[in-house]
């Protein structure tokens, strides 16, 4: 495991998280992935021991409002790996409403876990980047610019992550730790109920994210792409 570089990544189960979880596997990192459930965090453990071998990945159990259990997976993967170099804020939900509609719970579900998540993120691991002098990557999306109906708590959520992420940036780098946004547009994921499938073939696909987070990563230290958009590059026409 010696000088292998070691990634953790919320949200890591499926979609975004574990397409970039694959691609730094196959990169020859060791990576720590989060999910909610034991059922979910066992799925993507035995389809990535599988294929890459026990000792370059771990999986935790963790709510990623759960500040504490965040502490408790990057302490875990540290004392495995032996630090943290890459910390990719992943994890997200989306609950799309009329605001008429729309309950307290949803937008609390949605603020928590896309926002408020991400910051217990970074606080659990701030002091191992800062050994590490590494990079922090927070996954957003095109909602974080680009407002539409029936996404008031989605689109709060990921304007507040951009903005959050880049404030953060200014901080971290006086402590010799990157910081970027990356956001999506289209990606072909679970997400919001749907079944990835060939109709999703024009989409950004999962592994294009983690090949973007890998460039990210190797790009010399003296330059910093902070905040990323990205979509598909050819989107049925209407």
């Amino acid at each position: 495991m010696e000088n292998r570089k070691t990634a953790l990544i919320t949200g890591g189960t499926k979609g975004i998280g574990l397409g970039i979880a694959e691609v730094l596997l196959e990169n020859g990192w060791s990576v720590g992935i989060t999910g909610t459930s034991e059922k979910s965090v066992d799925a993507a453990m035995g389809e990535l021991t599988k294929t890459y071998g026990p000792d370059s990945v771990s999986g935790f159990i963790c709510d990623v409002r759960d500040g504490e259990a965040q502490k408790e997976a990057v302490n875990k993967l540290v004392e495995k790996f032996g630090g943290l170099d890459l910390l990719v804020a992943n994890a997200g939900v989306g609950h799309f409403a009329d605001i008429s509609e729309m309950t307290v719970e949803q937008w609390n579900e949605v603020i928590d876990v896309n926002l408020t998540g991400v910051f217990h993120s970074i606080k659990a691991g701030l002091e191992d980047l800062k050994k590490s002098n590494g990079f922090f990557i927070t996954i957003a999306s095109l909602a974080g610019t680009n407002f539409f109906p029936r996404g008031a708590a989605y689109c709060a959520s990921k304007f507040g992550l951009v903005g959050f992420t880049q404030a953060v940036m200014l901080d971290l780098r006086d402590h010799g730790i990157r910081t970027s946004t990356i956001m999506p547009g289209s990606v072909a994921t679970h997400f919001n109920g749907n079944q990835p499938g060939p109709k999703d073939d024009w989409k950004i696909q999962p592994e294009d994210i983690g090949q973007m987070v890998l460039e990210l990563f190797n790009m010399n230290p003296r330059t910093l792409p902070s905040k990323i958009e990205v979509r598909p590059s050819m989107p049925p026409k209407k």
